[in-house]
């Protein structure tokens, strides 16, 4: 049965973790994240990375929750208020009437990441992408083509931020991820474990069409405007996306979908 605790209070102590959550997400407090809907709070209760803390649901969303609260661990708690009540807590509408707070289980390494992948197998490597709404679009693509991991640079911001979980559609939670240390040498790292680097790059020395990848591929993507590195681009090889004449920007998310199922189509 699942353990419902009703909340009437607005300044109830138990439910502090939830307050204010737009004006203070809990990303880099203690490995604790939030999950936000039906559909994201189920994927943090099926994965193995990550595991949920508590819920906070409204009363009117309980009988149709019952499946999802049900499969939740006796000891997590599951606090129930009127709809009112949770706006008042969350600090705006909370129209998906769920929130979850969750822990981060495992923080592997990149390294771990890439030791652990089989002979097949497709790394995305993210360099500066700073945009939550970017960051949950990439790994909502990761996810849907079955990449094996994602792995960020010092700049990236966190995949565990509220909204790029949300945008990601709870992908955030299902596809491992490392971020690399601001000495790391991604490349050099990439090539010991026998990935071949690509870099994407509206001035890449071939076409993406042409471009046939490796079994073991690692997918280089910047952050719009800025892009890659010279230097990064000057040591893999560099692929662009054909376009239309006098236009050469795709918006990054949408690249990595590009590029992503072009790997797919090869058995990637």
């Amino acid at each position: 049965m699942p353990n419902l605790i009703e909340i009437d209070e607005l300044t109830d102590p138990r439910i502090d973790v939830y307050r204010d959550i737009r004006e203070r997400d809990l990303v880099g407090r203690a490995g604790l994240f939030v999950a936000e809907g039906k559909v994201v709070v189920e994927k943090l209760a099926e994965c193995d990375l990550h595991h949920p803390l508590s819920l906070l649901i409204a009363s009117k969303r309980v009988a149709a929750l019952l499946p999802l609260l049900s499969r939740l661990a006796d000891d997590v708690p599951i606090y129930v208020a009127a709809q009112a009540v949770i706006d008042g807590i969350a600090g705006f509408p909370l129209h998906r009437g769920i929130l979850a707070i969750g822990r981060r289980t495992e923080v592997p390494t990149a390294a771990d990441l890439l030791a652990a992948c089989k002979e097949r197998a497709t790394i995305l490597v993210l360099a500066g992408i700073a945009n939550h709404d970017n960051m949950g679009g990439i790994f909502r693509n990761a996810a849907a083509f079955g990449v094996n991991a994602v792995l960020l640079d010092a700049d990236c911001c966190d995949p565990l931020y509220r909204k790029a979980i949300r945008v990601s559609v709870g992908a955030t939670l299902l596809v491992p991820f490392a971020q690399f240390a601001r000495d790391e040498d991604p490349v050099a790292l990439l090539v010991r474990h026998g990935f071949n680097p690509i870099a994407l790059s509206p001035a890449g020395e071939r076409l993406l069409t042409d471009w046939r990848p490796e079994p073991r591929t690692a997918v280089f993507l910047g952050a719009e405007g800025p892009g890659l590195s010279t230097d990064l681009i000057g040591r893999t090889q560099s692929v662009q996306i054909a376009m239309s004449a006098g236009f050469d920007s795709l918006n990054v998310a949408t690249t990595s979908g590009i590029v992503l199922h072009h790997i797919s189509a090869f058995g990637g």
